[in-house]
């Protein structure tokens, strides 16, 4: 048809647009084709994301993330929150108060929306601003679960760098906050503190159990890694299976995709199998136990000692290997049985629905955030990524710390993230800035937090927050690159000084309030 007729014909009006289509075989062809193509993208996106949640469920989630869930529930219900917040008040020593907020910080898997009642608690309950604002930085940044998986997922020297630098800065910005707001402090706090104990007794030796558990399945290490015994399974069958897993779901090392093996299958469908027992036995555990308490419980052990087990495929079938982490996992679940049993009923209870609650605050917005992952993942091309922050410079450490703040993922999600961004070329140095702002900082927990201590105290911490993250991020891109470690801690000890006279200046100049409901007549 010429140009001029397909133009002059008139608008579809009351034709049935496929009547019009018809009469116009070109735009026909034209929607066809973008239909396909539509499709084409839509369907090669879900596909890398369901490919993604299931290398994340099948490979991360059992020894790292499911004893990580135990250990913030016996934190939460095993440990008298009174005893914590004697160690942190206002007139407590330095050498004692700092060190006990960022250990207790440490010992709690939380997020920064979830930290903030943590915050709010222990703050209104005479807990100084100073530790109580290293709490609130520690909890999130260098929780002992985001620091194992940041070493499950991106390896030890990235994890070792997150906690030494969130310990420093967490302690700097808790006492910077201290210095700069004392007046204000000491006028909150001047009616005393409640230093009330309690006749609780704490679950020291099941957290230190748990820890251990979590380690054992964690630390990649040769006495754990290495094969005892090997037990082949000769089945070709199952290299058909494999074969087909690694269409569905391709290994692209270069890009973060670690495919999904038939062992990675068992456990994912197990986890399935355990979701609705762990809704039914754990979500209602503190009304009382039930067979399906039971059962969910007993079936997370199975689990997690499956995931422990070395699996590998070979020319005939696979070979499954019995290693120093399956010991190691199955003597600590047995120990941490045996101590268990020693604590009442009450104790259990409460300790096993505040590990559910957990799971049910986070795991979800895991899932959602790996898979969308998975998405992006095809979406962002490693150029993109090498153009922005390809460099150690501090606008590359800033762009990170900015992505950190403004695209907000729940705990532990920005781990996969940051393993996705290091795929993709990102230079480790803005990459750890990233790592650093995005669990501390989001709009929904600065909101929080300003209803607690005021916007001054608030847009003091995230200032605070942003820049040493991007001087953490940039000290350790400098190190990577072969800087002298002298010179870079000239360097951020310069930085830092600048700082802190800026803000005492601006401490000096500008009256800090409290806010509202904590002014005394």
């Amino acid at each position: 048809m010429p140009p001029a007729a397909f133009f002059a014909h008139p608008a579809p009006g009351p034709l049935p647009v496929a009547q019009w289509m018809d009469q116009h075989p070109l735009l026909r062809r034209g929607v066809l084709y973008a239909q396909t193509v539509h499709m084409d993208q839509a369907l090669s996106l879900l596909q890398a994301g369901v490919a993604n949640l299931a290398s994340y469920l099948a490979a991360h989630v059992l020894l790292c993330l499911v004893p990580a869930f135990f250990v913030a529930g016996a934190m939460a219900a095993l440990v008298p929150r009174a005893s914590i917040t004697r160690w942190l008040g206002r007139e407590a020593p330095v050498h004692v108060a700092y060190p006990a907020a960022a250990a207790a910080g440490a010992m709690l898997a939380v997020c920064s929306c979830t930290v903030v009642p943590l915050f709010a608690g222990i703050y209104r309950r005479g807990a100084g601003l100073g530790p109580a604002m290293t709490f609130l930085f520690m909890a999130p940044a260098a929780n002992i679960l985001a620091i194992s998986y940041t070493g499950a997922v991106l390896g030890l020297d990235l994890a070792g760098a997150r906690l030494v630098l969130a310990l420093v800065f967490g302690l700097g910005i808790g006492l910077l906050m201290a210095t700069l707001f004392n007046a204000q402090e000491a006028q909150r706090t001047k009616g005393g503190l409640d230093s009330s104990e309690t006749a609780e007794r704490p679950g020291y030796r099941v957290f230190v159990v748990l820890v251990a558990l979590l380690l054992a399945g964690t630390l990649k290490v040769e006495f754990l890694a290495a094969a005892w015994w090997q037990f082949p399974v000769s089945w070709p069958a199952l290299l058909d299976l494999q074969a087909g897993l690694n269409v569905l779901a391709p290994v692209d090392a270069a890009r973060g995709m670690e495919g999904v093996t038939l062992h990675g299958v068992v456990l994912v469908l197990l986890l399935g199998v355990l979701a609705p027992l762990g809704v039914r036995g754990l979500g209602h555990v503190d009304e009382g136990f039930r067979p399906s308490t039971w059962w969910a419980l007993g079936l997370v052990v199975l689990t997690v000692v499956l995931a422990a087990f070395q699996v590998a495929m070979t020319a005939d079938g696979v070979v499954v290997g019995f290693t120093g982490r399956t010991a190691a996992v199955i003597a600590l679940l047995g120990g941490l049985v045996a101590v268990a049993r020693r604590h009442p009923a009450a104790d259990l209870q409460a300790w096993w629905w505040e590990s559910w609650r957990f799971v049910r605050q986070v795991f979800p917005w895991l899932l959602v955030g790996v898979f969308l992952v998975g998405m992006a993942r095809e979406l962002v091309r490693p150029e993109w990524m090498r153009a922005l922050a390809g460099e150690n410079t501090l606008l590359a450490n800033l762009a990170g710390v900015a992505f950190g703040v403004f695209m907000y993922f729940p705990t532990l999600v920005e781990v996969p993230v940051a393993q996705m961004f290091l795929h993709l070329g990102m230079h480790k140095g803005p990459l750890l800035a990233y790592l650093m702002a995005d669990p501390e900082l989001s709009l929904q927990s600065v909101l929080m937090t300003s209803k607690v201590i005021g916007k001054a105290r608030v847009a003091t911490y995230v200032g605070l927050v942003v820049v040493f993250s991007t001087v953490s991020g940039y000290a350790y891109g400098s190190w990577v690159d072969g800087t002298p470690v002298v010179l870079v801690l000239l360097a951020m000890t310069s930085v830092v000084a600048a700082l802190l006279l800026m803000l005492w200046l601006v401490a000096r100049r500008t009256p800090l309030a409290l806010p509202k409901e904590q002014r005394h007549a």
